[in-house]
């Protein structure tokens, strides 16, 4: 299931490098995040250089939307999608938006895939872009 986004807009290069990329698509931030974990404070380091150095964002206010996908090897032991996405949320939080109760619609999906990572995609809301 995917949201509906803000009209596209020519998406920045990814920037980052090693496990954690991420790009700023108009009004939408994008990550990709080469783990899977529910461990937030995994997700706060691999992502704290990112944010506050390579991609430069600061933290709006306002309602916003977050799309998550988890992508997994069969292989790999099972892990509780809804552990991972405030994991997740807990990652971005302070660079996105100030605090994760801004989110008003959170979309979280498990799939099978060759490897494991992470994709995020966070948005303010239509009426507050």
């Amino acid at each position: 299931m995917s949201l509906p986004l803000p009209e596209p807009e020519t998406p920045e290069p990814w920037r980052g490098s090693g496990a954690t990329k991420g790009r700023l698509n108009g009004p939408v931030a994008e990550f990709l995040i080469l783990e899977v974990t529910s461990q937030s404070k995994v997700y706060k380091q691999k992502l704290d250089r990112l944010l506050r150095t390579d991609m430069k964002i600061r933290p709006r206010h306002g309602e916003f939307e977050v799309e998550i996908l988890i992508d997994l090897n069969r292989a790999y032991p099972a892990i509780d999608l809804d552990n991972v996405a405030k994991a997740v949320l807990d990652g971005i939080k302070g660079a996105v938006f100030f605090d994760d109760a801004q989110v008003m619609r959170l979309v979280v999906e498990k799939r099978w895939a060759e490897s494991e990572r992470v994709s995020v995609r966070a948005w303010p809301r239509a009426d507050q872009a």
